[in-house]
């Protein structure tokens, strides 16, 4: 099964509950701290393709999902976990 990443940034609570939901879902993450990691705003706008204004912007292998809304209902729909 592809990995999921996550962008995301120390005190974010979306990025916490993202990640919360992978651990206790077992699904195989990687999580990016956008501050430890020098990345910008236009950098993940790059990433993503999109301007992006917010954290998390989660990925599952290439495919973009969206934030931590967007991941709940992504996992319902592909029945992940």
């Amino acid at each position: 099964m592809k990995r999921f990443t996550i962008f995301g940034r120390e005190g974010c609570g979306y990025c916490r509950q993202a990640k919360a939901v992978m651990e206790s879902k077992d699904l195989e993450f990687r999580y990016v701290d956008i501050h430890e990691e020098g990345i910008s705003q236009d950098d993940l706008a790059k990433t993503v393709g999109k301007p992006v204004r917010t954290v998390p912007q989660i990925f599952h292998g290439e495919e973009y999902v969206g934030g931590y809304q967007e991941l709940m209902q992504y996992l319902e729909q592909e029945q992940i976990a």
